[in-house]
């Protein structure tokens, strides 16, 4: 075995966890590997290809899935969010319907009401003159204070 086969092996299939299949350009399992090399990327984990060394160049830090899930998480919460707003604005249209039915019975109703007021203070215009003019062709004028 290589140096390098050696400094990148060490994540064996049994503490791949969470992580899905994840295929090199061989279309093979890619192994989940860790570095071992000293540095920055000291331990980090990563999806390489499976015929190491020999390899089709195929590279994934592993941590990439887990921006994905997140990023998956986020879009799913959104969806949600998106799919109750729909459900409340079609809840709102409906209640907005529903009152502009009731707005146009009132508005029905208000309008006789004013038809009817109408009628009634014309009877009553009516009556008073026809109460003055008995009044006045009776020749009681005089004697009858309004």
């Amino acid at each position: 075995m290589s140096s390098h086969s050696q400094s990148f092996s060490g994540c064996s299939s049994r503490t791949r966890g969470s992580y899905p299949e994840v295929k090199c350009y061989h279309g093979e399992i890619s192994p989940l590997r860790c570095v071992k090399h000293n540095g920055p990327t000291m331990g980090k984990k990563f999806f390489g290809c499976a015929y190491w060394p020999k390899t089709c160049g195929f590279f994934k830090w592993a941590n990439y899935l887990d921006d994905i899930r997140e990023l998956q998480m986020l879009v799913f919460e959104k969806d949600t969010k998106i799919a109750e707003l729909k459900m409340e604005k079609d809840f709102l249209q409906d209640k907005v319907k529903e009152l502009k039915g009731k707005n146009t019975l009132l508005a029905i109703y208000s309008a006789r009401a004013d038809r009817k007021l109408i009628v009634a203070l014309a009877v009553l215009k009516f009556c008073r003159l026809f109460l003055l003019s008995v009044v006045i062709w009776l020749g009681c004028g005089n004697m009858v204070r309004l």
